[in-house]
């Protein structure tokens, strides 16, 4: 079973909805005794680094997924906010974020020459895969996804990036260290690829 953590924030409806598409059984929980006998996790995330750790804290969640990513090593996967909450901290606030990987969130900045690329970045992009991994078996070379953010990690740690996307700079938008992966994208809402992603986590990872 794969339990989507309810802390609050974020789009699971459309998570759950992609993964009984591919017949995963998934529910959506805070709830200490459903997280622990969960096989995989999934941290979603739309809106505020600071409110998002909050959330987690108020739900007295980060002392359990502590001990379920951490030490029982249960595979998790962050999506858009919920990947930057996997690391140290954002320029977005001033809250730590849960440390389990080795990088902070940025802003996007660009030179006068890139003034005309909006942030947040938003709509369709590609990733261009640097390190293999299950997460992306079988994901063809013109994969795109759904992005909407204006912070993007920047990992202390080059090892840990997967894959990066182009948006003025190259930045690092799908990460793995062991049992923990993040997406800087929206997997539930990119169609047929984000719908491999996730039977990828589902299955493979």
């Amino acid at each position: 079973m794969i339990a989507v953590i309810d802390y609050s924030v974020g789009n699971p409806g459309s998570i759950l909805n992609m993964l009984r598409k591919i017949g995963a059984k998934a529910e959506l929980s805070a709830d200490e005794k459903v997280l622990s006998r969960a096989n995989k996790l999934i941290l979603p995330g739309v809106g505020a680094f600071d409110t998002g750790m909050a959330n987690l804290r108020v739900k007295n969640l980060i002392p359990l997924l502590d001990e379920l990513v951490m030490k029982k090593e249960i595979p998790i996967l962050g999506i858009c906010l919920g990947m930057q909450l996997l690391g140290k901290g954002s320029e977005e606030g001033i809250a730590e974020g849960l440390g389990w990987l080795n990088f902070t969130s940025v802003r996007f900045k660009f030179v006068e020459s890139d003034k005309k690329l909006k942030v947040p970045h938003m709509g369709w992009n590609n990733i261009f895969v640097r390190r293999s991994s299950l997460l992306l078996k079988e994901l063809s070379v013109d994969s795109r996804y759904y992005f909407v953010h204006s912070y993007y990690a920047h990992p202390n740690e080059p090892q840990i990036i997967l894959a990066e996307t182009s948006y003025g700079i190259n930045f690092a938008s799908v990460l793995q260290k062991n049992n923990i992966f993040g997406v800087q994208f929206h997997p539930e809402k990119s169609h047929r690829f984000g719908l491999q992603l996730l039977r990828n986590f589902a299955e493979c990872c």
